[in-house]
């Protein structure tokens, strides 16, 4: 649930990138920062282990503009996908306003996909949400490597409500800006209404 600062004047939501581990999580969220002005947005936090995978979250604030004389902030999230570190994508998915499901597009990874996707599932539920109702966005992450998983697969095994989805590459920047905007436009829609 988005986060009014009325004193402030600010309005702060909360997008929370979710997926199977190295799937490009965090690649979306650092070419986001290495490419937006640096008046638009904070500092990048990133929490990482040995392996130089996320073990908590990365957090990139953006700033938006004003929405009826708000100041409007995306706050940026990703979470482990290490299914062994479950409680803290539960703890990262609370007050999510809008979630953006990073699929791998190597046919090696389905499996990993679905497993993530169920997690989501089942870890929004238990905080009250539901994963049709929230605002969702799919991206299709690596589509540039040697023979994908093909997009209507993807769709037919992961989409089954309908959610808007893109084709990515995010370490060259495909569909990154796409998704986000996808994402952020969903979340102003509900909040306007």
């Amino acid at each position: 649930m988005s986060f009014i600062n009325y004193a402030a004047r600010e309005l702060n939501c909360k997008i929370v990138y979710y997926g199977p581990g190295l799937g490009g999580k965090t690649t979306n969220l650092q070419y986001i920062y290495n490419t937006t002005n640096p008046d638009s947005k904070g500092k990048m936090v990133s929490l990482t282990g040995e392996t130089e995978r996320t073990l908590f979250f990365d957090f990139l604030p953006l700033n938006i503009g004003e929405i009826r004389g708000f100041k409007t902030r995306f706050h940026l999230y990703t979470v482990p996908g290490q299914h062994f570190y479950d409680a803290s994508r539960k703890l990262v998915l609370k007050g999510v306003d809008g979630i953006v499901f990073v699929a791998d597009s190597n046919v090696d990874r389905m499996e990993d996909n679905l497993d993530s996707l169920k997690s989501l599932d089942s870890n929004l539920r238990e905080q009250g949400y539901d994963m049709h109702q929230i605002p969702f966005v799919f991206q299709y992450n690596k589509r540039d490597v040697e023979n994908p998983v093909p997009v209507r697969v993807l769709h037919d095994q992961l989409n089954t409500f309908g959610a808007e989805e893109f084709e990515a590459v995010a370490v060259n920047g495909v569909g990154v800006f796409d998704t986000l905007k996808s994402a952020s436009k969903q979340i102003l829609k509900v909040l306007r209404s």
